[in-house]
């Protein structure tokens, strides 16, 4: 018995375009939310996409997109995607562990209940979100689920730095396309 999350081909050869190092954060938003668009345009996933990068240095480490229907694996979100490649390129299940840099996780959508979970595990030092949770839900009819009310101080408490509202208007964008396209909502037990 294997499990096993793969990207698709073009997010492959996309990863290996992408600069060593975006600096500026909303550089780093606007590859993410490129990367959820061509997940949308080739049919390979949902609209979300989500980098690691060193916070400082704007290193990349990797950028990852949704992967659920594909992979038929529920688990499969950007953040997941993303989150797991790094751990695995870097040879660590900890993105905080000692002597070395902090990471930042960048995704076009606020986490959602799952996704939230595994970010104080991960050992990122910073994530930086594009649309809000209820952005999402209006727009797509995704079930974030039930994320903790006081999530944000939640990540402060465990030293994890939110910046928020980053290129939203252009993150909601793809969400609106994805809305359009009549593309299946997966939410568990179809949404009931």
């Amino acid at each position: 018995m294997e499990f096993r999350v793969t990207l698709p081909d073009w997010a492959i050869a996309e990863n290996e375009r992408l600069p060593d190092a975006i600096v500026d954060v909303e550089n780093r938003m606007r590859a993410i939310i490129r990367f959820s668009r061509l997940n949308l345009e080739h049919q390979t996933g949902g609209p979300f996409a989500a980098g690691v990068f060193e916070k400082d240095s704007g290193k990349v480490v990797a950028v990852g997109v949704n992967r659920v229907v594909p992979a038929s694996v529920s688990s499969a979100h950007a953040e997941i995607v993303a989150i797991s490649i790094a751990q695995q390129k870097l040879e660590t299940f900890d993105l905080g562990g000692p002597d070395m840099p902090d990471h930042q996780l960048v995704v076009n959508g606020r986490p959602c209940a799952m996704c939230f979970g595994s970010i104080p595990w991960s050992g990122v030092r910073s994530v930086v979100i594009a649309a809000s949770g209820e952005q999402i839900e209006a727009l797509t009819g995704f079930d974030e689920g039930p994320i903790h009310p006081a999530w944000r101080s939640e990540l402060h408490k465990r030293g994890i730095e939110v910046t928020e509202d980053v290129l939203a208007n252009e993150a909601c964008d793809i969400f609106r396309q994805f809305a359009a396209s009549d593309r299946p909502v997966y939410n568990g037990r179809s949404g009931s």
